[in-house]
């Protein structure tokens, strides 16, 4: 019986899942002090800052991560060192880029005295800091994916996330700091984090001089399609926010008060990246040595599985939905229950599209076709700004934001499927047949 345990403990999905669940259990509690000690506005600027920040990190890394993965997975040790080089000389590229854009905007924006949200303004003054801070531990998730080293992936992650909440318990209940403090100090918790990953030689940082040209123009050649579908699928969450930001009816409490059941969606959407990021370089490996139809088997056997595991969670969060969105809040929202439960609910139908919506773009960066999963999502995002205009701007709606969330996601998985089936002939039906197949053999499967 504890071998068969030791042996689930040491499976690739569940040991992904396991850290994915911890930094989120943190980052869950981090997210129910900061309702609690800002105001609604202060907290609306604070996730308007926020989201900024994580989708230009997926613009900076999204040009080398998911090419660094593919080419890190099976690699020797020097050419890991190279691919590790090229892609933090990339990054540090990227970051001078950005700091000088963000400063020039800020000193544009203040000298003509142009009014936007304060959290834009955040943004342009801290986002280089924070850039800078969480440069080294960003481009070392790329080794520990690749290597599959999901509780090396974990332990880094909590060392910045959890110093933050800790923190922030104590700001709760002695200190008191206001928002730019506690922007200070999640750019001072990432720059440990940094610094470990590179004292640890695991960022790339010391093997600058081996990095080479050509696996630079390697990187970004395949790194240009998937930055892009990356930018475009954190637009797909984040324009939601921005644009909101952008109105005059709703403005940073509306985003505070929206931010509440999309981060309820956030979490039950941990199984999801979990699995998408153990499926990856499994789906790579099979088209990499040629065998395309193990490929197809892995990708008819996530998407079964995880729609299933996905079924009874949404339905328990449909029925949950208000008391969880209260425990998230906190009364501060209480006189919102309503508007913010049935966005909610909304979301769970959201969530039950997912799986396959992500594997589609997942098995089309495997096959070497990250061009259709960038065109897939950029129609998708262009779908969905136009729907977020609509219901910000004409229906003056959050519950709209949240059913154009539902109709933009439809439209991905039927382009997603429709590239697939003329790349590789996929076939719908052979993923309830290879589920079944993958649970006849689930004592195989975990060794």
């Amino acid at each position: 019986m504890l071998g068969k345990l030791k042996n689930i403990g040491k499976e690739k999905n569940l040991s992904s899942l396991v850290a994915n669940v911890s930094v989120a259990f943190l980052g869950l509690l981090s997210f129910m002090l900061l309702t609690r000690q800002l105001s609604k506005e202060l907290f609306g600027e604070w996730v308007l800052f926020i989201t900024l920040a994580t989708f230009v990190d997926l613009l900076r890394f999204g040009l080398t991560r998911t090419s660094s993965v593919r080419l890190l997975s099976g690699a020797n040790d020097e050419k890991k060192k190279t691919i590790l080089g090229a892609s933090f000389r990339i990054n540090v590229v990227l970051l001078l880029v950005l700091t000088l854009f963000c400063w020039l905007l800020y000193g544009l924006v203040s000298l003509v005295d142009f009014e936007i949200n304060n959290g834009y303004l955040l943004f342009l003054i801290y986002y280089p800091f924070l850039a800078l801070s969480n440069l080294s531990w960003n481009n070392a998730m790329s080794l520990f994916q690749a290597e599959q080293n999901f509780s090396r992936m974990m332990v880094v992650r909590l060392s910045n996330v959890g110093l933050f909440c800790i923190f922030l318990v104590a700001n709760y209940v002695w200190l008191g700091l206001g928002l730019i403090e506690i922007i200070w100090v999640n750019i001072i918790v990432n720059a440990i984090s940094g610094l470990w990953c590179s004292v640890r030689n695991w960022d790339g940082l010391l093997y600058l001089t081996h990095a080479k040209r050509k696996v630079e123009k390697e990187l970004i050649n395949f790194g240009k399609y998937s930055m892009g579908t990356l930018i475009s699928s954190s637009l797909l969450k984040s324009s939601d926010t921005l644009i909101i930001g952008m109105s005059p009816f709703l403005g940073s409490a509306g985003i505070a008060m929206y931010a509440i059941p999309l981060k309820l969606t956030d979490l039950l959407g941990i199984p999801l990246h979990s699995f998408a990021m153990t499926a990856y370089p499994r789906m790579s490996k099979n088209c990499i040595d040629g065998n395309i139809s193990g490929a197809k088997r892995v990708f008819y056997s996530y998407v079964g599985i995880v729609t299933l595991l996905f079924f009874p969670v949404a339905l328990a969060a449909f029925i949950m939905a208000e008391p969880l969105v209260l425990i998230l809040g906190g009364d501060e929202y209480k006189d919102a229950l309503p508007l913010l439960t049935l966005i909610f609910r909304v979301f769970t139908i959201y969530t039950m599209l997912l799986p396959l919506d992500r594997f589609t773009g997942v098995l089309l960066d495997s096959i070497n076709r990250p061009k259709l999963n960038l065109y897939k999502v950029l129609v998708m995002t262009f779908a969905n700004m136009v729907l977020n205009l609509i219901a910000v701007f004409v229906l003056k709606s959050l519950v709209a934001v949240a059913v154009g969330t539902v109709l933009f996601t439809l439209m991905g998985i039927f382009m997603g499927f429709r590239y697939l089936k003329r790349e590789i002939q996929v076939k719908g039906r052979d993923i309830v047949s290879e589920s079944m197949l993958f649970l006849k053999n689930l004592k195989t499967h975990l060794g």
